[in-house]
């Protein structure tokens, strides 16, 4: 079995990827500095489930953890609250442990969020992962997978394949994500590390963030509010189920000299106005809509070329986007004792 240091460990992606390694009988040692981004006490139920817990161990405040400078482990899971752009952390945990490998989940996520702070993306986004690549180097680790996004195609035929032009970012998020692509592959090129770039495309399940459309969506509706929708909700998303990139992520872990591969829904892009129908059908509610303008930074359509995951990774997604919203909805009933007093972004 292997040991792997991820970050971005209280993360959607990154606790359910801890997860599925452990289950797998690897050991995991993962890292978050629980930014208040969003309502850490989200963050908090995915640590807590980790941790062993029953997922209700959280702070009371949206901007406060409990888990905040905390370095707990459980079985072979160690969760340490540190920032990847702080480089004598990642040496220390560097020699603490000999890593298999490093996945890198961590990042300031958000198109709109960005604009409005495109400082805080190039340290987390790029500088982080400069210091994880520089540990790696000094320590002989040889594996490295970083999560990138679907944003980068902006501008680019539909579907976007991995070969697209994707100079040409049109958000501060997306810039930064290429600069992290580009930097991993100089690290592949001058001291060999072994490199699996995931794009990611919408993903969305139980635990998903509160700044993404989904799981606001189904509060709103369930709750009676009005939907916040930029744009008449024509625009389209290739949705993507958490258990499938999870599944995608995994099998990228294998070597590959240096790839980016897309894992996406592997479906026809769904409008937003047909998810806000779906919710509403498995909520048994009708939604109301505020609408308002088409941000700049958001992208009219997204549909992922996935035939490179496949004959690479042997990966296909399994969940269509109706499965994945009623196990969702399903998710949010059963937990919206809590789920009453999260914020949302």
């Amino acid at each position: 079995m292997s040991t792997y240091l991820l970050t971005g460990a209280a993360g959607f992606i990154g606790s359910q990827t801890a997860q599925a390694l452990l289950a797998k009988g690897h050991s995991v040692v993962g890292v978050d500095n629980l930014n208040n981004y969003y309502d850490v006490r989200l963050k908090d139920h995915r640590l807590d489930l980790l941790l062993g817990g029953d997922g209700l161990r959280m702070g009371t405040s949206p901007r406060s953890s409990i888990f905040e400078e905390s370095d707990v482990s459980d079985s072979n899971f160690r969760f340490v609250a540190g920032d990847i752009e702080n480089p004598s952390m990642i040496e220390r945990l560097f020699a603490e442990c000999r890593f298999d490998g490093v996945i890198n989940l961590a990042a300031r996520a958000g198109v709109r969020y960005s604009v409005e702070h495109p400082e805080v993306y190039a340290t987390t986004n790029l500088a982080g992962s400069v210091n994880l690549l520089q540990a790696m180097v000094k320590q002989g680790c040889s594996k490295y997978l970083l999560a990138s996004t679907s944003s980068l195609y902006a501008g680019t035929e539909t579907p976007f394949v991995e070969t697209a032009n994707v100079t040409r970012p049109i958000s501060p998020y997306a810039a930064t994500k290429l600069a992290a692509e580009a930097m991993a592959h100089t690290y592949h090129h001058l001291h060999g590390i072994d490199v699996s770039v995931v794009r990611y495309f919408t993903v969305y399940g139980p635990a998903g963030r509160p700044d993404m459309s989904p799981l606001r969506f189904i509060k709103w509706i369930d709750e009676g509010t009005s939907i916040t929708l930029f744009g008449d909700g024509s625009q389209t998303r290739d949705f993507t189920y958490i258990d499938d990139i999870v599944a995608g992520t995994l099998a990228a872990l294998q070597p590959v000299g240096y790839e980016i591969i897309n894992l996406g829904g592997g479906n026809r892009p769904l409008a937003i106005n047909a998810m806000i129908t779906g919710f509403e059908q498995e909520l048994g509610k009708e939604a109301v809509v505020d609408y308002h303008p088409f941000h700049a930074g958001d992208m009219t359509s997204t549909q992922a070329d996935i035939g490179k995951a496949s004959r690479l990774l042997n990966w296909s997604p399994k969940v269509a986007p109706a499965k994945g919203f009623r196990r969702m909805v399903e998710w949010y009933q059963t937990n919206r004792a809590w789920l009453k007093d999260i914020e949302l972004r």
